[in-house]
């Protein structure tokens, strides 16, 4: 685990600095499933329109995605949608041409693409990581961070601007008359959601707390202009493990945070790691308070195109710069912060520390699979892509979970 280390400013550090990113082309040094993954012709019975990209990735470019029935015209307006968990509203119909966007919503596969999905983890399953490797990966996975944020600057992630898009929440407590409030990230990096929420920030008493457990990510938060020339000092970041038996953020104390972001975080942690992680996440909150939460969903092109030697466990993979990933179905994400196990709702319990222990209740107010087909339309590739998006709240004292019931974006205010 990285050492926690005192709130300075750095001094001539020689770090990245982020810079206005140009749009970039993606590269073809990912497509190394074409010379082992054997696919047969598409069955004439398929009707379908003919593909006529490229293989994207090792997914044959003849696999179409399902295409809705056509519709009279309506307005296609997916930035206005009132429900942030409707996740667009551009649909693929029979008539539409593939290539004439940049991206299609709530795109469904087909059962062929779900047998390949199959075979591509039977590969996986068959020449997975030996256990020394699995030992060396799992032991001190904070390592593989700190290297991958060394290796690669500041810019490798694009700001998230879609943050108040899918989280409306963000838009309000950044708001000049929301008044006092904490917000929390973990699993900050190297400051992609952090800064842009400082940008939009006119809150005086907005506190933002951005924590990783690599430090080299957080010397790199530290380092950028953004952060040292704060007057205000509202955004403050530090080396924090989220999986802590014994540590809660620097500055912040159980039952002190409105609002926890957990954006492509949790899957980087092992499936034995996700009950400390709930529990910690829980003991932050206040009562009311809320975790916003998005991350890999399963048969995402990422999880899809991994070669052999990458397979951990079932739905858990390492990347080749040995960070992990794990990639999760909807149901398994509604136990986990449910705290309810599918056999009969009793309370799920995990082993920590030679002990079991509770895994608290969330109330699991939205959960939703973003499927969503991105589309390069210069090489014609098509990416199928699945993500898990969710918004879980601490229940206030002697309130009834109450999952499934309408999303507030009501936080509770310190």
């Amino acid at each position: 685990m990285a050492d926690q280390h005192e709130e300075t400013k750095p001094a001539a550090m020689e770090l990245p600095v982020r810079q206005k990113q140009p749009r970039q082309q993606l590269s073809r040094g990912m497509e190394h499933m074409r010379n082992y993954v054997a696919i047969g012709d598409v069955p004439a019975s398929v009707a379908t329109p003919p593909s006529t990209g490229e293989d994207a990735y090792g997914v044959p470019a003849s696999y179409e995605p399902v295409r809705k029935p056509i519709t009279a015209p309506t307005e296609d307006n997916p930035e206005k949608r009132s429900n942030p968990f409707q996740f667009g509203t551009r649909y693929l119909e029979e008539d539409s041409d593939i290539f004439a966007h940049n991206a299609w919503d709530h795109v469904e596969v087909d059962s062929q693409y779900s047998e390949f999905i199959e075979q591509q983890t039977i590969f996986q399953r068959d020449n997975q990581v030996n256990d020394f490797d699995k030992k060396r990966f799992n032991d001190k996975p904070e390592k593989w961070w700190d290297k991958f944020y060394s290796n690669n600057n500041a810019n490798f992630f694009k700001d998230r601007k879609w943050l108040v898009q899918e989280f409306p929440v963000l838009g309000e407590v950044t708001k000049e008359v929301f008044g006092p409030v904490t917000v929390l990230e973990v699993g900050a990096g190297a400051g992609n959601t952090a800064f842009p929420v400082l940008a939009m920030n006119r809150n005086a008493q907005l506190k933002l707390h951005a924590c990783d457990y690599s430090k080299k990510a957080i010397d790199i938060i530290r380092a950028q202009a953004a952060y040292v020339e704060q007057e205000a000092s509202v955004l403050r970041a530090d080396v924090w493990d989220a999986v802590s038996a014994d540590q809660l953020p620097p500055g912040l104390e159980p039952g002190s945070v409105d609002v926890v972001l957990m954006i492509f975080i949790f899957s980087a942690l092992s499936p034995d790691q996700w009950a400390r992680a709930v529990r910690n996440i829980f003991s932050l909150l206040k009562p009311g308070g809320e975790v916003l939460f998005r991350d890999y969903g399963r048969g995402d092109l990422a999880q899809v195109r991994f070669k052999k030697g990458r397979y951990l466990d079932e739905n858990f993979y390492v990347r080749g710069d040995g960070t992990r990933v794990y990639f999760f179905e909807e149901a398994e994400l509604n136990e986990i912060w449910s705290g309810k196990l599918s056999n009969g709702g009793s309370d799920a319990v995990a082993e920590a520390d030679g002990e079991k222990e509770e895994i608290p209740r969330f109330e699991v107010v939205d959960l939703a699979v973003d499927r969503r087909m991105l589309v390069n339309r210069q090489r014609k590739l098509k990416m199928y892509r699945c993500w898990m998006q969710g918004l879980f709240r601490k229940p206030r004292p002697g309130a009834a979970a109450a999952a499934g019931q309408e999303h507030s974006s009501a936080v509770k205010q310190g």
